[in-house]
């Protein structure tokens, strides 16, 4: 019995992934319901330790934090109905308009490779349906995030908040300048693929500071920058496949 009660508390924990309460007046157990109950919120826990486990972990991402991240962000909720049975499987997913959500391992390896602090910033370039972002919202002081295409930002930033993650700002409009107001960035992340990284981006990474980036046009690595003593080293970790960056970005 108790350990029961210690698993459904489990579960109502993970319902609040980005370490944020409900808003006052609102039931601690809203989102659990929405999905379906205790038994249903217990089967998609089961899914998302079991691609932690399965997809992510085996393949060598090791960083502790980012794992308990993995396992926490409610993955589904992030997803439209019609692909939600498919959530945690092993592959990206159609989020409509032509974007995607890009599978849980490259989730999880873009997020090790920024070598984030709880007290850092990040920028993120393309909110897309905001699971990366809440999965940064977890290993990171704040997250700011900008979507080109209007109707997938206004559904992330409702998702986000739904989640409880407070300390994610997203923006529409276009990514390729970044977002000086509130540079430099301890890390910066691309979710869409430029030919080459947008050179306002990599002036507003501060020093130390990642940038994680699908870099190139039909051909495609993850390639990672890192700025220290003021030179900005590059680095190819491995081939990848994401949608091309729009906007600017294609005029450059």
């Amino acid at each position: 019995m108790l350990r029961g009660a210690l698993f459904f508390a489990a579960c109502l924990a993970v319902a609040f992934s980005c370490g944020t309460r409900p808003a006052a007046g609102k039931a601690e157990d809203s989102k659990v319901i929405k999905f379906g109950g205790r038994a249903k919120e217990t089967a998609w826990l089961d899914q998302r330790l079991a691609m932690v486990e399965r997809q992510i972990r085996r393949r060598g991402v090791k960083n502790a934090r980012v794992l308990a991240a993995m396992e926490t962000v409610r993955r589904h909720a992030f997803i439209p109905e019609d692909q939600r049975a498919r959530s945690y499987g092993d592959h990206p997913l159609p989020i409509g308009y032509n974007q995607t959500i890009s599978q849980p391992y490259i989730v999880a390896l873009m997020s090790e490779l920024l070598r984030l602090q709880p007290g850092d910033t990040v920028l993120e370039i393309g909110t897309g349906s905001g699971y990366q972002a809440a999965v940064l919202a977890s290993l990171a002081a704040y997250v700011y995030s900008i979507e080109i295409v209007e109707p997938l930002c206004e559904r992330a930033r409702e998702t986000l908040k739904a989640q409880g993650c407070d300390n994610v700002t997203v923006l529409c409009g276009d990514g390729y300048g970044g977002w000086p107001e509130h540079a430099p960035f301890n890390g910066i992340i691309l979710t869409a693929a430029p030919r080459t990284v947008p050179a306002p981006l990599l002036d507003q990474l501060a020093e130390g500071g990642r940038l994680v980036v699908p870099e190139g046009r039909g051909s495609q690595d993850l390639v990672v920058y890192e700025k220290l003593n003021g030179e900005t080293r590059r680095r190819t970790v491995i081939p990848v496949r994401f949608v091309p960056m729009t906007g600017r970005a294609e005029d450059n």
